[in-house]
């Protein structure tokens, strides 16, 4: 299957759960948000957007600007990041530059690395080339300079590895997410996307895998007729005009998007893991 990145959303404010570190709160005795991290441990690079505090080493981060701006704005920030990021260290990364690459922590901190730039106001959600990268307006992203996604300089390395045209875009807070689950996803990613769907026909938008480049024309498309922001938009409009593969779960056991937004969720997962 074709290699893949993973953003993660864990930036949300958890308003019912009184505001807490819902990602942090653990499920079996683990963190909800490395239960989803160990979920993708074979993705690169893997970006969570939101608090960096308390992320395995090598995992990157990044923050929408203002926070809390909702998860589509988390969304561009997490696709911003992932252009900056340096190429899967399995694929040749010259040794201690993915360590470097983790110091940024926000899409304001990437700026510690000379190839990077943030430009207030309106800008650009970069892709893999952000020279072909579409314009749209979004404060405060990190934006990489041309020369940055070319191949390293050091000088045992022949050549860049190519970045991943799938992300697996994800909620923080599923705790029965697995690696099968986020497998049959890739497989079923033969459009724009493929998303989970419940046995009511519900789709799962914070469960799914989709084309990287399919995203960033969806998030230059919803901007513009949002008059250059992407602050508060809802995933539903990002994602409604894309073409997507809804999948079933046919898996036992909890569903992989079951998310806890409650008390009472965290209660009835911990429950379903005795």
């Amino acid at each position: 299957m074709d290699r893949y990145a993973v953003v993660l959303l864990a930036g949300g404010a958890a308003r019912r759960m009184a505001g807490v570190d819902k990602p942090a709160v653990p499920v079996g005795g683990r963190p909800m948000r490395e239960r989803v991290l160990a979920a993708v441990a074979d993705a690169y690079p893997r970006i969570v957007v939101g608090p960096p505090d308390g992320l395995p080493a090598g995992v990157l981060t990044a923050r929408e600007d203002p926070p809390g701006s909702g998860p589509v704005a988390a969304l561009a920030a997490g696709l911003a990041r992932l252009v900056t990021a340096t190429p899967d260290p399995a694929a040749g990364t010259a040794p201690g530059e993915a360590e470097a690459d983790r110091t940024g922590t926000s899409a304001q901190s990437v700026t510690a690395d000379p190839s990077v730039t943030v430009t207030p106001g309106p800008t650009t959600l970069p892709g893999p080339d952000p020279r072909t990268a579409t314009p749209i307006a979004h404060p405060a992203v990190a934006v990489a300079r041309p020369e940055s996604v070319v191949a390293p300089s050091a000088p045992h390395l022949t050549h860049a590895a190519p970045r991943p045209e799938l992300v697996a875009v994800l909620a923080a807070d599923l705790p029965f997410l697995t690696p099968e689950a986020v497998a049959s996803l890739r497989r079923h990613c033969t459009r724009d996307g493929a998303l989970f769907v419940d046995e009511d026909g519900r789709r799962q938008l914070l469960c799914g895998v989709w084309r990287v480049e399919a995203l960033r024309a969806a998030a230059a498309r919803l901007a513009e007729t949002r008059g250059g922001t992407l602050a508060g938009a809802s995933m539903r409009a990002l994602l409604g005009g894309l073409d997507v593969t809804e999948v079933p779960w046919a898996g036992t056991g909890p569903p992989p998007w079951y998310d806890c937004d409650t008390v009472d969720d965290v209660r009835r997962a911990e429950e379903w893991t005795r």
